[in-house]
């Protein structure tokens, strides 16, 4: 089986982070996001993973080779000249997703953290017997995204309607589809968008259906949604396999951390943290609801919550870092200082309080 991952644009709600490297490669719960997805497509058989881009092709690549040999799965780029929206991709990698087996192949978007139900998945594809499966999840508020109106029983997709302002279903589109190559015949290359023009056709032929995916479900395409899925995706692990998460008398709540790090007496670490390889946590120190990449050092007595710490960054004695603070690759953030909201891009090194929500350039 075949799979193409939609890699798309720049990644700019994630920046700074994304300054440094593609979204994609964003780490997430101590491995880049795209990894989570390329590992759950191995363990259902997929042999062949399409990255469909149009920035930093190489960057994608020469990190992806490792894993390669790794998983044993083979990865290639689908580059775009002009981005082409979600469906024009799959028209310029058609020669790549089509062989003689006639296999129905997986589209997934970057962005999506789940517990990737893709065995059952091809399992209802082949029972309704139709052309195309989407993955949908339910929302509370379905007011802010298209939502997919479909017949219960049978999956069976009626029609989309985008924001609707009456209450017409509580699904909507998980980024995760299951498409017979025919599909691929109804995609012009140009840039066109897969839910608004091909899913609908799709649809008006009764060729389309939906499955509601058990488990959690978030874009992580931006900083909240980004520690709301790392609390899912941690809270889903404690359910599935606890022995991958930390515990001792200083651990609260769901925490990873990478056993190369190195975390010092009388830290309260917890709930929802991901401490990544090569960490160094002084003592003292009070972690929350936070990611700390790779080679990070927080010193003595420092307080971070709700923020994410980007890669070789430092987090001096006492400071005090919350409310949803970005420190993007190697920021350094002098002893007793304030961040409340403080985004700040690569390379900087911040002396002064951060009082209020801003971009420190």
């Amino acid at each position: 089986m075949k799979a193409l991952i939609l890699v798309g644009g720049f990644g700019t709600r994630l920046r700074p982070l994304t300054l440094s490297v593609p979204k994609p490669l964003v780490d997430f719960a101590n491995k880049p996001m795209i990894l989570h997805q390329i590992e759950a497509l191995k363990a259902i058989g997929v042999n062949e993973v399409v990255l469909a881009i149009n920035y930093q092709p190489e960057v994608m690549l020469n990190f992806l080779k490792e894993f390669e040999a790794k998983l044993g799965i083979k990865i290639t780029c689908s580059q775009e000249t002009e981005p082409l929206g979600t469906a024009g991709p799959l028209a310029l990698a058609r020669d790549k997703l089509i062989d003689a087996s006639g296999e129905p192949f997986f589209v997934l978007n970057s962005d999506v953290i789940s517990e990737y139900p893709l065995k059952e998945m091809i399992e209802f594809h082949k029972a309704h017997g139709g052309e195309a499966s989407i993955m949908v999840t339910k929302v509370d508020e379905p007011s802010k995204y298209g939502v997919v109106v479909m017949e219960e029983t049978t999956g069976q997709v009626e029609r989309f309607v985008e924001k609707p302002k009456m209450f017409v279903g509580n699904k909507i589109n998980a980024g995760i589809y299951l498409l017979n190559p025919s599909v691929l015949d109804k995609i012009e290359l140009r840039p066109t968008s897969i839910e608004k023009e091909v899913f609908p056709k799709i649809a008006a032929e009764k060729k389309l259906y939906a499955m509601v995916l058990p488990g959690f479900w978030m874009d992580i395409g931006q900083p909240k949604d980004y520690i709301s899925g790392l609390t899912l995706y941690l809270d889903s692990l404690r359910k599935k396999s606890p022995s991958k998460l930390a515990s001792g008398p200083h651990i609260v709540g769901n925490v990873i951390v990478h056993e190369t790090a190195n975390i010092g007496e009388g830290c309260l670490i917890g709930p929802d943290v991901a401490i990544g390889p090569g960490c160094v946590v002084e003592s003292g120190v009070r972690l929350s609801r936070c990611t700390v990449m790779r080679g990070v050092r927080i010193k003595m007595h420092s307080c971070i919550s709700n923020s994410i710490i980007g890669w070789h960054s430092t987090v001096g004695q006492w400071a005090r870092v919350e409310n949803m603070t970005i420190l993007g690759e190697d920021v350094h953030v002098c002893d007793e200082v304030y961040s409340n909201g403080g985004v700040v891009l690569p390379h900087k090194e911040i002396k002064s309080n951060i009082l209020k929500p801003e971009i420190v350039m």
